[in-house]
């Protein structure tokens, strides 16, 4: 029979949103045993009081979750300069045939203009692109009408140069989501190279998604020192 500290341990790993929120005094230690109660009962064959399973959830080791967070705030103190661009435009396309010859034929009329914003995601069924919003109607020229799924204007982008290691790393993206989660921010596209992270968001808000952003550096820079 599995010692008790381990059936817990193993339960509350198997949740990585429950283990943070312990590690960061989140959450109601008392609840949690109450509500896990039944699933440690069954796996142990034995009654166990929410006492002793509150007294093992306090003793637990630090898990592999705050050994990771430790280790990307290390990461997020090394991050790059956060580039902003405004007045961009997003159209979805299903995957029509030839869309890529019309992605060709866009890029080539864009390609004298300096500083342009262009990026291209490729699913399985639909492709969206982002661009300049002065380059809207050259967009919709090019590419079939009939296929367009969605447009959106008005957004802007938060670019973010990101250290070589990232990919090193388990949980980067995880943590970036999160707190600009936690801020209400809502995010119109996610876009990532190897070493680049972009989100898209209403112009709206960019100022405040920016602000976010900082503070991960600031929080870091003042956790590290």
């Amino acid at each position: 029979m599995d010692r008790l500290s381990k059936v817990i341990e193993k339960l509350i790993n198997q949740s990585p949103f429950i283990q943070e929120a312990i590690s960061e005094g989140l959450i109601n230690v008392s609840s949690l045993a109450r509500k896990m109660s039944p699933d440690i009962q069954r796996i142990t064959g034995k009654e166990v009081s929410d006492s002793a399973i509150i007294m093992a959830i306090k003793r637990m080791p630090p898990g592999t979750n705050q050994k990771i967070e430790r280790k990307i705030k290390n990461f997020m103190a090394d991050l790059g300069d956060l580039i902003v661009r405004s007045n961009l435009v997003k159209c979805a396309y299903t995957n029509y045939v030839g869309i890529l010859q019309d992605q060709s034929k866009f890029l080539n009329q864009i390609s004298d203009v300096s500083d342009n914003f262009y990026t291209v995601s490729r699913g399985l069924a639909e492709t969206t692109i982002i661009t300049n919003d002065q380059f809207k109607e050259k967009l919709k020229s090019v590419f079939k009408a009939e296929h367009l799924i969605s447009e959106s204007s008005g957004l802007s982008s938060i670019t973010m140069k990101l250290p070589q290691v990232n990919t090193e790393i388990s949980g980067v993206y995880y943590y970036l989501l999160k707190k600009l989660a936690w801020e209400g921010i809502n995010l119109s596209e996610v876009i990532s190279t190897t070493n680049e992270f972009t989100i898209v968001v209403d112009t709206k808000i960019v100022s405040k998604a920016f602000s976010v952003l900082m503070d991960l550096k600031t929080e870091t820079l003042q956790h590290l020192y």
